[in-house]
């Protein structure tokens, strides 16, 4: 790690704390997969609010299994792409009880291969759940990571591997939390709060745009 590198993540530890904190509701590892699936190209918070019905209406993963197609596609339409996220849930749902026992599996190659689940879903569900070193890249850490320096990349599997290159791994899934936090807080996507960040002085954006160097 280099001291660059270790200044900046000393500066989200002060501001963040290391405290875990996952921003999807849930109650076990099931209800997590559930509602990170939902969380695609739609916020947290809307997710929230869609699966307090949800998982009273559902309760148990075999509940998803079962599920009529047609009626899961309303009970999450305000989540967006509803046509596909009911199916996709279905039908991890099924896997998991005839293959899994109805249980999350822990291993990478297991979760990509349910329905819906990609490198992000789950790294999200190793990093919370079971406490696997995993760096999760939604569209807060891409380009955050971008302004940092830390990747040129916009795949995200891409942006993925390089930051496991750079990052610590105790610091994989706590990079992701502080980021999302720092990226609705200040660093937002069009018209950041740049006088009120404490990591202009690493910005490359920053950088360009002002010609000070990251120095106010």
């Amino acid at each position: 790690m280099t001291k660059r590198t270790k200044e900046i993540l000393e500066l989200l530890d002060s501001r963040y704390t290391r405290d875990y904190k996952c921003y999807l509701h849930h109650e076990n590892p099931e209800q997590l997969l559930i509602a990170t699936i939902l969380s695609a190209q739609c916020t947290d918070a809307r997710v929230n609010v869609v699966t307090k019905d949800l998982f009273q209406k559902y309760p148990t993963i075999e509940d998803f299994a079962r599920a009529d197609l047609d009626e899961l596609e309303q009970d999450i339409r305000p989540t967006g792409f509803y046509h596909n996220k009911a199916k996709n849930i279905i039908g991890c749902a099924q896997r998991l009880v005839l293959e899994y026992g109805g249980k999350v599996p822990r291993e990478l190659e297991d979760l990509v291969s349910l329905p819906g689940v990609g490198r992000k879903t789950a790294n999200v569900i190793r990093g919370n759940v079971f406490h696997e070193p995993s760096i999760v890249v939604d569209t807060h850490v891409k380009r955050i990571s971008k302004r940092l320096g830390f990747t040129k990349e916009d795949d995200p599997v891409k942006v993925e591997f390089e930051l496991m290159k750079v990052l610590p791994k105790d610091h994989w899934i706590l990079y992701n939390i502080q980021i999302i936090t720092f990226g609705r807080e200040i660093c937002f996507a069009r018209s950041p709060k740049c006088e009120e960040c404490f990591l202009t002085k690493y910005c490359k954006e920053y950088k360009e745009k002002t010609g000070k160097g990251g120095k106010k």
